[in-house]
C-alpha cells in the first residue's frame, strides 16, 4: 500500500473579502497556483492552492481563538528569500528551535493559522522511520 499526503485544510472567515486575502497571502507573497475547487463544492466559499503534488484547501468558518501548535509546513527551495519577501510586506516571522540541517521560522496568514517554513539541507537526515 502506498500513503500519500494529499491536502489539509485551514480556516479563513467567510465572504470575498478574505477570499481575496487568501489569494493575495498564498498566491501573491508565497508563490502558490490557486486552483479550481470541484463545481460539487463551490457552494462553500472555498479557495485551494496547489502545493507540489499536495494541495491547501481554504475554508469559510467564523474565527475563533487557538493556541495550540497546530501548523502546516512548506518546504521551499529558498527559506531565506521567502522570510525576507514576508518580512517586506510586513509579516511577521519568528525564529524557533533550531533543527540541525533544516533552517526554519513560523508565521502566520491573514487569518491567524499557523505556518512553519523551511528547507531541508540535507534530506537523507530525515524520513528513515521510527
Amino acid at each position: 500500500m502506498t500513503t500519500l499526503f494529499h491536502h489539509v485544510s485551514v480556516p479563513r472567515p467567510p465572504g470575498a473579502q478574505s477570499a481575496a486575502q487568501a489569494r493575495d497571502f498564498y498566491c501573491g507573497l508565497l508563490g502558490l497556483n490557486e486552483i479550481a475547487v470541484p463545481a460539487s463544492l463551490q457552494h462553500l466559499d472555498l479557495v485551494w492552492f496547489a502545493v507540489g503534488s499536495g494541495e491547501l484547501h481554504l475554508f469559510s468558518e467564523e474565527p475563533r481563538d487557538d493556541t495550540s501548535g497546530r501548523h502546516f509546513c512548506l518546504h521551499v527551495s529558498d527559506q531565506a528569500g521567502v522570510r525576507a519577501q514576508l518580512e517586506a510586506a510586513h509579516v511577521t516571522c519568528t525564529d524557533t528551535v533550531v533543527i540541525p540541517g533544516r533552517p526554519r521560522f513560523f508565521t502566520h496568514d491573514p487569518f491567524g493559522n499557523s505556518i512553519e517554513i523551511t528547507t531541508i539541507e540535507d534530506a537523507s537526515a530525515y524520513n528513515k522511520g521510527v
